[in-house]
């Protein structure tokens, strides 16, 4: 096990997702096509799928992934004021470590973390 790679989330809009992630990450995407749109972000792979039949996908809790930020109120605000929904405020897990979680607009759970003890963390 080499560690996490790649997030995917599921989307029945590919173009509004791609344009709500490159506002919430502040990032072009690498990789456009209509099957897949790749973002980089700080060496690890956003990815955004059509979700067949136009629906949105069942997105369950069940699984986390955290993307690393400098300032989790802010980045956490900033998702919430492009159209994000609140789906756990930020929270202080012990010592200086805070996470938080919004809804896209699709319903998918983006997950933030302050962590100042890993090393190279790249902000939201």
């Amino acid at each position: 096990m080499l560690g996490l790679r790649t997030t995917i989330y599921r989307v029945p809009d590919l173009a509004a997702a791609k344009k709500w992630y490159q506002t919430a990450f502040n990032k072009a995407p690498y990789f456009d096509e209509p099957f897949y749109v790749g973002f980089n972000i700080g060496g690890f792979e956003l990815g955004l799928m059509p979700q067949e039949g136009g629906t949105a996908p069942n997105t369950a809790d069940n699984v986390m992934s955290y993307w690393g930020v400098e300032e989790i109120d802010h980045s956490y605000q900033h998702l919430l004021q492009i159209g994000g929904t609140s789906h756990e405020a930020p929270t202080n897990v012990g010592g200086p470590l805070m996470v938080a979680s919004v809804r896209d607009p699709w319903g998918n759970v983006i997950g933030l973390i302050y962590n100042p003890l890993f090393p190279n963390e790249e902000g939201l």
